[in-house]
């Protein structure tokens, strides 16, 4: 994953965005000049001629600049690993539809950066790109080329997803960022609402935004649903948000952070306050479009959450043997798991396991929200010296944790006022942002072949 811009980092989706209609349109000062005002369209409508945009070929020619379908294929590739191959034949065409548009932005902002003589060079792309290499294959600088090849993608193709985030980057500081401002009056009074609210619960969503008018409604609630269809059959939410959404978070996963739901609008904190962690919503109808949501954790404001306790644990287990029936296993987990309590500690508990033929993992570094559900919970009512119960299965043989130390986390002061401040002026800085993508969209020439 391309790490994204601070900018980006603490974003909040754009949830609303509609069209703004004036009673009266604006009478244009010359020819040459677009009006401005309400678009009418009529409830009975001819269509002339056979003009479907969806039925074209994934090349364009956007300001002079080309994208070819091999760039389609690649980019759409890597979609398709991200989320390992679970995408449906029948979505194919409109993945490859919204990485065009993708594709179209990226060169938008790429040709920008250049007019701004802030074109990104080759070598800011290489030294992100060798970081991600080795991020992903540390022992092999050259895995990520040849991880790219496999699949069907190309090294050519990420760096030039690179350079399209980086040309971005440059653009938000010069032209965004400087004009955005945030008084410490405003940060003192987030940070008192902060204070207000400890004790009361936030939660750490994703999101995936897709905009409508009143005549796509529709068909965009359509492809919501197949969204939210192939997330449940085990598709990357981060990665169909980074492919679909239409949110400034995109380039982030979809990931909003850590927010209380009466920041959101009525129609989705209405829709995520039954959720539990891991739990996917939608698609929601809100102004300007569709909403899918997905509760990634929650916890309290400002108040310590006992899975960010710190556990030391020991994994005591044993395996079967091949043909072992289903009551033997039974019986032989049974004996294994009142052995491994008789240990009375983890002291004993290495000399027990080896008698019985259980072998031992220790690990002093685990946190115990990275746990399963089920196990989180049984863990932290645990005291020192104490077992979970027996898991696992015939295949895979069975295993049981003991507890043998606990660090419980610090309760949460809350945010420095610098980093209240930079939170709230990314705010801004991402809703600045995508109308500033509007506008280049809007100014394009762009011809499909």
């Amino acid at each position: 994953m391309i790490t994204a811009s601070r900018f980006a980092r603490y974003g909040r989706s754009i949830l609303a965005i509609s069209i703004a209609t004036a009673g009266v349109a604006a009478i244009a000062q010359d020819a040459g000049e677009a009006t401005r005002g309400s678009i009418t369209v009529p409830d009975n409508i001819q269509i002339f001629g056979k003009n479907d945009p969806n039925n074209r070929r994934a090349t364009a020619i956007v300001n002079g600049d080309i994208i070819t379908g091999t760039e389609v294929d690649q980019r759409v590739a890597l979609v398709v690993s991200a989320n390992q191959g679970k995408i449906q034949p029948e979505e194919m065409e409109r993945l490859r539809l919204q990485i065009l548009r993708n594709l179209i932005d990226e060169t938008l902002q790429i040709q920008e950066a250049r007019a701004q003589e802030l074109d990104v060079k080759d070598s800011e792309v290489d030294a992100s790109y060798a970081r991600l290499s080795q991020q992903n294959f540390p022992q092999n600088p050259k895995g990520m080329d040849a991880y790219l090849t496999r699949i069907g993608s190309s090294p050519a193709s990420l760096k030039r997803q690179i350079k399209g985030e980086l040309s971005w980057n440059n653009l938000l500081r010069r032209n965004v960022h400087p004009f955005v401002n945030v008084s410490q009056e405003e940060v003192k009074e987030a940070m008192e609402r902060l204070k207000a609210a400890k004790g009361t619960e936030e939660y750490h969503i994703g999101e995936i935004f897709l905009a409508a008018t009143p005549e796509s409604q529709a068909a965009v609630y359509e492809n919501a649903k197949k969204i939210v269809e192939q997330v449940k059959a085990g598709a990357s939410f981060s990665a169909m948000a980074r492919t679909y959404s239409e949110a400034s978070t995109k380039s982030v996963g979809g990931d909003l952070g850590w927010i209380r739901l009466a920041q959101l609008p009525t129609e989705l904190s209405t829709a995520a306050a039954g959720l539990q962690p891991g739990q996917l919503v939608g698609p929601v109808q809100i102004p300007g479009g569709f909403s899918v949501l997905v509760l990634i954790d929650k916890r309290a404001v400002l108040t310590a959450d006992p899975r960010d306790a710190l556990l030391s644990l020991k994994q005591i287990s044993i395996d079967f043997p091949a043909g072992t029936s289903d009551a033997d296993a039974s019986k032989r987990a049974s004996d294994f798991a009142t052995a491994i309590r008789g240990a009375k500690g983890c002291g004993n508990v290495d000399a027990v396991a080896k008698s019985i033929g259980a072998t031992v993992v220790e690990n002093d570094q685990v946190k115990a929200r990275d746990l399963p559900g089920p196990l989180q919970e049984t863990l932290l009512r645990l005291s020192l010296g104490e077992t979970s119960p027996p898991f696992g299965s015939v295949q895979e043989g069975v295993r049981m944790l003991m507890l043998c130390g606990r660090d419980d986390p610090q309760v949460d002061a809350g945010p420095k006022f610098e980093d209240m401040m930079s939170q709230l002026e990314d705010d801004r800085v991402n809703k600045r942002a995508q109308a500033y993508l509007r506008d280049l969209r809007r100014d394009a020439v762009i011809e499909y072949n």
